[in-house]
């Protein structure tokens, strides 16, 4: 095994984690003054901006090609999952002989 002194590795290791120290300190003390954290934020809100519009184009580029949105196919997606667990109710009722459990049913598309 290489001794610690000589070892390239272990070395740059050692720089890496000072930096990293060197780094988070610096950035600490930078958000401590009210205009770069005033900044950050303006940064913040502005991407959470466009990425709200960014999504509200998506939706109508995918309607305008008749392709279900995100949401819509979270919302299939729930609805199979309760169609299979009904299913599942089903079978096993069939296979104890006939006993169902009553289950709420699952929604209707909007």
């Amino acid at each position: 095994m290489a001794d610690k002194d000589t070892d390239p590795a272990a070395a740059w290791q050692a720089m890496f984690g000072e930096m990293s120290k060197g780094f988070t300190a610096l950035a600490s003390q930078a958000m401590a003054t009210p205009e770069i954290a005033r900044a950050v934020g303006q940064v913040g809100g502005a991407t959470a901006e466009a990425q709200k519009q960014f999504g509200e184009m998506m939706e109508k580029y995918l309607a305008g090609l008749n392709l279900p949105t995100r949401a819509q196919m979270d919302e299939y997606g729930a609805r199979l999952s309760a169609i299979e667990a009904r299913l599942d109710q089903l079978t096993a009722a069939i296979n104890q002989g006939g006993k169902t459990a009553a289950t709420p049913k699952p929604p209707h598309a909007k």
